[in-house]
């Protein structure tokens, strides 16, 4: 019986594999995607471009005036800044994500209450559901855009912007990691007497904890790609000063500073893997 599961769970997923597939080929088409649209109409640019791929810059490109910061810590405090940004936006996200993600899920809302209790956790499931769907519908940089028609530059929108979407990615993440947690531990400890919330901070939290963080440092790491891409909005990130430079046409720079986001985030990367590790032993 098992075998036969497996093998019918296996024809589903190749189907679904052989949907997609078919599915973007449909929209390519559609589309009229041409690979002869990735031909640059200036490929001397282009070629400069990717030549200075090979030797970005460790000193500016044009003339500049003395006692101007170097290069090189202009594109560590630009990062700095990166980090300081996708930092405050993850600080904000996990406290949201950890409350709504326990309001969005089913098997603690729903599951453990009766009667009145019942409906009235399907009516705050209900809510927290559509509340972070909206959330996350919408693109950082689009809230990022509205952000700054409303209030202007600010790093307090800039980082509520990142946030928001953010928070939603993380409460529907939760939610489903706390739903797909063994209940065994926490049906025995709901029936001697405990409540949903001291249930799920004390008993399901730290079974899901070790998927909790590793998709957080997941999240940190797309934290600081869209802190980077704020700085075409004018923040002082990293995307700041690569739009700056690739206007002027100083791709050294420009490489410089993508070097820079490259590094920051495979740094992150190893950091949060021996951090899994660790948990994981």
């Amino acid at each position: 019986m098992g075998v036969v599961l497996v093998e019918a769970s296996s024809g589903q997923r190749r189907w679904v594999l052989v949907a997609l597939i078919g599915a973007g080929i449909w929209a390519g088409i559609t589309l009229n995607l041409n690979p002869t649209q990735l031909i640059p109409s200036n490929a001397s640019i282009a070629k400069e471009f990717l030549v200075h791929a090979f030797a970005p810059a460790l000193n500016y490109e044009s003339e500049v005036p003395p006692g101007t910061t170097p290069l090189v810590m202009k594109a560590i405090h630009a990062a700095w800044q990166t980090v300081l940004f996708a930092a405050a936006t993850m600080g904000i996200s996990i406290i949201g994500g950890v409350l709504l993600g326990f309001l969005a899920s089913s098997s603690l809302m729903i599951g453990t209450h009766r009667g009145i209790a019942r409906s009235v956790g399907i009516a705050v499931y209900g809510t927290t559901r559509l509340l972070i769907t909206l959330m996350r519908s919408v693109h950082e940089l689009l809230w990022a855009v509205l952000f700054l028609a409303a209030f202007g530059i600010s790093q307090l929108s800039a980082v509520v912007a990142l946030a928001l979407p953010c928070t939603g990615i993380l409460a529907k993440i939760f939610s489903e990691l706390i739903d797909e947690t063994p209940r065994a531990a926490s049906n025995a400890i709901h029936g001697a007497g405990a409540s949903p919330i001291q249930v799920y901070f004390f008993v399901i939290a730290p079974q899901a904890m070790p998927d909790i963080l590793a998709y957080s440092f997941y999240r940190f790491e797309c934290a600081l790609r869209s802190s980077a891409v704020l700085g075409f909005f004018g923040y002082p990130t990293l995307g700041f000063y690569i739009a700056a430079s690739f206007e002027n046409l100083y791709f050294g720079e420009v490489w410089t500073y993508l070097y820079t986001l490259f590094f920051l985030v495979a740094l992150v990367d190893v950091w949060s893997g021996k951090i899994r590790m660790g948990l994981q032993q």
